[in-house]
This record gives structure tokens, sequence and C-alpha cells, in this order.
């Protein structure tokens, strides 16, 4: 017997089987058989049922009836590809998939394998179920020790998938943030910027940025250290966080003192409504530094831009602007938020 512990690594739970068949007996002895072998079962009748059950309870595995009613099981393998699909636009960003084959997109899909089920074995048949997007099938009457081997061979594949997803998905978090602080890296700031200016540019939205620097930080770093240059990093980039709170909010670090906010469909005024609350969470921190002119504990100095984006501009002439009105409240002494016009 099959133990679940191996299973383990991704959930605690023993894996889903989504099962789906018109005949209620084939249905039992498919619980049954499954349930011995310790995994948890869904059952559903129809194709349509089918669909709905996937979105709801996202099974490790599917065991899918050819032949039912309302939606056959070629049916409803195609439109399991096409929300396969529509899960690669999202995790694959820009490529197009579009031309993908049901094939093609079944090994991007593999973690959630599809188990046909039919008693039609001609190759016909069995051609149609792979072109439909099936991972493997067996025939009815069926074997039962075939059946059992078949689907612990998906279900290992499977969890393989989702192991390599999970390191990837680790892998991205490490090339888009940063190190110290855990803000977005200027990698991700460059991604994400250009993104949402060619979606506002559409919508004719608004888009503010906000540059900050921490005030004499050199000096502090001198004053007090390294180590604990790092700590006010943190401490800062913290508050930034917390400040920005719409989901579209990012926050990131663009060099070693400076911070970027980028602030999606938020005017002027919004924009210096958030910018006067980090400034103010900053100096709540009373970091002190004795070290500034302005200020006996840590500030910032910001600069803020808004522009509605077109196709015509570039983004770089926010942040120019940004970066001016960065440079103008520092050259005013510091300790200041100055908002520059487009």
């Amino acid at each position: 017997m099959l133990r679940i512990g191996s299973f383990n690594s991704i959930s605690n739970k023993p894996p889903l089987i989504l099962v789906a068949d018109d005949d209620r007996t084939m249905r039992m002895l498919l619980r049954e058989a499954m349930e011995q072998e310790g995994y948890r079962v869904v059952e559903v009748s129809n194709g349509k049922e089918c669909l709905d059950a996937y979105t709801a309870v996202k099974p490790d595995l599917i065991l899918l009836d050819v032949v039912m009613p309302t939606m056959d099981g070629f049916t409803c393998c195609q439109e399991l590809m096409q929300i396969a699909k529509k899960n690669l636009v999202l995790a694959l960003g820009s490529l197009d998939v579009s031309g993908f084959s049901n094939s093609l997109i079944s090994t991007f899909w593999a973690r959630t394998p599809i188990l046909m089920i039919t008693g039609l074995d001609d190759p016909d048949s069995v051609d149609r179920a792979f072109e439909a997007g099936a991972s493997d099938f067996v025939t009815k009457p069926i074997h039962w020790a075939v059946l059992r081997r078949r689907v612990r061979k998906l279900l290992q594949q499977g969890q393989v998938y989702k192991q390599l997803e999970a390191a990837n998905q680790a892998l991205q978090q490490l090339a888009n943030e940063d190190g110290l602080t855990g803000l977005a890296n200027r990698r991700r700031f460059d991604q994400y910027f250009n993104s949402q200016w060619l979606e506002l540019a559409q919508q004719r939205s608004p888009i503010s940025l906000i540059l900050c620097d921490i005030d004499f930080f050199k000096l502090y770093n001198d004053k007090y250290g390294h180590p604990a240059g790092d700590i006010c990093l943190q401490k800062v980039a913290n508050v930034l966080k917390d400040t920005a709170q719409k989901y579209q909010d990012l926050v990131a670090r663009y060099g070693g003192e400076e911070f970027a906010v980028i602030l999606p469909h938020t005017h002027d005024r919004g924009a210096l409504h958030v910018a006067a609350a980090m400034q103010v969470g900053v100096r709540e921190l009373k970091i002190v530094h004795s070290g500034s002119t302005v200020s006996q504990f840590v500030t910032l100095s910001l600069g803020i831009a808004t522009v509605i984006p077109n196709f015509e501009t570039s983004p770089l002439a926010l942040i120019e602007a940004a970066d001016k009105a960065l440079y103008q409240a520092k050259a005013e002494g510091r300790n200041r938020i100055i908002i520059k016009h487009i």
C-alpha cells in the first residue's frame, strides 16, 4: 500500500482525488479503491460538476469517465485545459500561450494530472483522450492493480512538479526581493513600474511616484556603524511598507538609503498624504541621530511626482521629476516633502 507520508512535503493532508463518473456503482467502487489507498475522495456525476468541483477543491488528481451526460469526458478535459491555459497566462506573464496544444499544456499542468477511464479502447479514442489533455488512461473493465499503480505514479509526478514550483517561487522571490529590508529590489521596481505605466496609459488613470532618502545617512553610518545602519534601514523600510497599504502600491529599496514608492491610481494629493504619513512614521521611530542638523532623530526627505501616463511619454520622465523633487527637498534643508508636476 502507498505510504501517505511520502506526500507530506507540500501538505499534511492525504492526496485528494476527484472522481467524475455518471455510474453510481462505478463511483462507489472507485471511492472504495482510492480510500483503501489512504486518499481523500470527492465524487461528481458529470463533466460540468467536475469543472465546478475542480475550481472549488483543487484536487491532486482527477479520475474522469469518458461517457457522461451533460458534458462528456473529452469535452470536460478540454475545458480543464482552458483553465490551465489561463493559469499559464498568469504564471508566464506576457508569453503568448494561445498556440499551445492541450498535450503541451498538460505537460505544464502535470501537477494536477487527469486519468481518463474509458470503455472505448480503439486507437482513435485513445488518441482523442491524449489530445484532449489526459495524462494517462485506463480501460473498462478496470484492472484495479493497474489503476492503483497509475494513480500512484501520477500523484508522485504531480508532487515533484509542486516541489519544483515551490522552489521556483522561492527563487523568484529572491530575485525580486532586497535581502536586507525584504522590500522589492530595483529589478522588481523596474518591472512593476513599466507594467503599471502601460496599464494606466490604457485606463487614463494617474500614477504617483515617491522617492525618499534617509537624511544624513552616511553620517549615521560613520557615527553608529554599519550594523546599526542596517537596523535603521530595516526599521524605516517597515514603516514605508506598513504605510503604503493599497494592494497595488509597491515599496522598493531604490539605492543605498533611498526608497521608491509606486502608487497606481493615485493623484498628487493622495501621494502627499502617503508621504506625510511615512515622514511622521519614521520620525516616531525616534532613532537617535546626533549627526543630523535638522533633528535629533532620523528623518526623511521626500520627492513626489504625478502624471497620467500615455504612450507618447517615457516612464523615465516621472522618475526624473520625482528625483528633482527629492533633490530640491534636500537642497532646501531636508526633512521635508516637495511635489513636482509634469
